[in-house]
């Protein structure tokens, strides 16, 4: 191409953006392309009836958004559990990162938020999604496992006491205390 017709379209550009501005259209940012990959996610979702998405920061920002998980079988069942997820522009070949607003009681995710879920780390891969991301999500409270732990204490009672760990969940999700640490109420 040359010079002389880059510079055409230079202005032919600048004259369309110019028109757009005098007729009242709002300039339109440009989406990355994790954006455009999110929307497409986000409008294809299909959760379970117990896994809800929302948008604190409005539909404007994707990028972060919250899902609230009530379990509705297994140890966690009644107990709502709030996650963040931000994404970065780089998604899908990044992972999105997910912390757990709940403190919660549970092998797979500490008491700071962090959450262990392979599809989060090492097993990540593009043609994953946020629906696969959710559903994850939700296996962990029904299908928690001891084997590969965040929170050690409760991975160990888990594996050697069943129904102590069954108790130990439903005092924490009531708002009690297990060990020195107190819990707040999620049932």
């Amino acid at each position: 191409m040359t010079r002389d017709m880059i510079r055409l379209f230079k202005v032919k550009e600048k004259q369309r953006e110019l028109a757009e501005n005098a007729n009242g259209a709002s300039h339109v940012k440009k989406q990355s392309a994790g954006e455009l990959r999110l929307h497409k996610d986000i409008s294809e979702l299909n959760l379970p009836k117990s896994c809800n998405i929302s948008f604190p920061n409005g539909k404007d920002e994707l990028m972060n958004f919250e899902v609230t998980i009530r379990p509705d079988e297994g140890f966690y069942s009644g107990g709502t559990f709030s996650f963040t997820f931000q994404v970065a522009p780089i998604y899908p070949h990044e992972a999105p990162k997910v912390k757990c607003k709940t403190k919660v009681y549970h092998p797979n995710i500490d008491l700071e938020g962090n959450v262990c879920l392979n599809i989060l780390r090492e097993d990540w891969k593009p043609v994953l999604n946020i629906n696969t991301v959710i559903y994850g999500l939700y296996h962990l409270f029904t299908e928690p496992n001891y084997e590969d732990p965040l929170n050690h204490d409760a991975a160990a009672v888990l594996r050697d006491n069943p129904k102590m760990f069954e108790s130990n969940v439903r005092r924490a999700m009531a708002g009690g205390y297990v060990g020195q640490t107190l819990f707040p109420r999620c049932i």
